[in-house]
C-alpha cells in the first residue's frame, strides 16, 4: 500500500513514521520517499488502521 504523507519532510519524520507503522506491525516493510512524501508499506494490516494511527500520532496521511 502506498500513502502520501504532505508534512513528512525530514529523516526524522521518516523515522517517526516508521516506528509508528512498526509499534503496530514489526514484521511490517517500510519504504520512506522522502522527495516524493510518500511511503510504501507492506503489513497484514489495512491501510485504513495504518492511517488511523499515523494521523493520531501527527502524519495525516492519504491513501494513494
Amino acid at each position: 500500500m502506498l500513502f502520501e504523507i504532505p508534512n513528512m519532510t525530514c529523516g526524522g519524520c521518516a523515522r517517526g513514521v516508521t516506528a509508528i507503522i512498526h509499534d503496530l506491525d514489526e514484521h511490517a516493510t517500510v519504504n520512506v520517499h522522502l522527495d516524493t512524501k510518500t511511503v510504501e508499506v507492506t503489513s497484514h494490516l489495512t491501510a485504513e488502521t495504518l492511517q488511523n494511527a499515523l494521523s493520531e500520532d501527527g502524519f495525516p496521511a492519504q491513501i494513494k
